[in-house]
């Protein structure tokens, strides 16, 4: 226990590719339980499960209501909710790992928005030349679903509001600001699992237990090893890891899913990780720069 209270970097790493590989096997379990359930459902789902297991473990009871700004609560809470909805909407009809690729567009978009330097134009081209290659030119493989692109597009854009509503004061502590942007969005989805026509078999067995997996894969497991591997990573380490997402993705995909990419599109994924790799380094680099600096003068 003490070992997690205090990690060494190695077992901060560890623990931040435990947290990804949760994350991303929740996309599989999500998959397997739209074959029984509308994919609204199961998002309304996850996240009502999410956001009462989150309020145990960042013991919601403690926040301090008068000073909560909820403007800035509500912009979180709604860009994740979309997130949500938009993304199970997306590895509905796209496999998982090409759905996280379009969706990290967004995070990305948001770095080089902020990073202003003269590499930039190559991280953007590489995203470009990664968004390029997913697309299936192989006549004989099956053709990608641009509804599901859009959605996939969609979620990314949402990802990006939620990053930037993230980081606009909220007036407490971040793990409680996660607690009550994942309320906000569970009251948003509630109207799609009250009128869901499958109500009654949700808490039917083992349709529960999969629904509390996948709260717990999704949100909760991924949130709690996050803050226990950040006490002991540079903001480098935690974004250069978390670019790993989309390989991760597709590898889960692979395993749990049997879904199978070409050759271009792992060479896709590549471009896109080595895109955000990049784009976290010299941005890095850029602020511990801009900070140097400052201290000079």
């Amino acid at each position: 226990m003490q070992a997690l209270k205090n990690p060494s970097n190695l077992q901060a790493v560890l623990l931040l590719l435990l947290a990804m590989i949760c994350l991303q096997s929740s996309g599989s379990l999500a998959k397997v339980l739209f074959n029984e359930f509308p994919v609204l459902t199961v998002g309304a789902m996850r996240l009502m499960l999410s956001a009462l297991i989150l309020a145990v473990i960042f013991k919601a009871w403690q926040i301090d209501f008068k000073a909560i700004r909820w403007k800035a609560i509500l912009g979180y809470g709604c860009a994740l909710a979309g997130m949500n909805i938009l993304f199970y909407s997306a590895i509905n009809r796209l496999p998982l790992g090409i759905a996280v690729s379009f969706e990290f567009i967004g995070p990305l978009g948001v770095a080089l928005y902020y990073a202003k330097q003269k590499y930039d134009f190559i991280w953007v081209g590489l995203a470009i030349l990664g968004m390029i290659l997913l697309f299936p030119f192989d006549q004989a493989a099956q053709s990608l679903d641009l509804v599901g692109i859009a959605y996939a597009l969609g979620a990314g854009a949402c990802w990006a509001l939620y990053i930037v509503a993230g980081q606009k004061p909220s007036g407490i502590s971040g793990n409680h600001t996660v607690c009550l942007g994942m309320f906000i969005g569970m009251f948003i989805m509630l109207p799609f699992l009250f009128f869901s026509p499958v109500l009654a078999k949700i808490a039917t067995l083992p349709y529960f237990y999969y629904f509390i997996a996948l709260a717990i894969l999704a949100s909760a497991l991924p949130f709690s090893l996050e803050m226990i591997a950040l006490r002991n990573m540079t903001p480098l380490s935690f974004g250069t890891l978390t670019s790993l997402e989309p390989a991760v993705a597709a590898m889960s995909g692979f395993i749990f899913l049997n879904e199978y990419l070409l050759w271009t599109q792992w060479l896709a994924l590549l471009t896109i990780v080595s895109a955000s790799v990049g784009c976290t380094i010299t941005t890095q680099r850029a602020r511990l720069a801009r900070e140097q600096k400052q201290l000079e003068q």
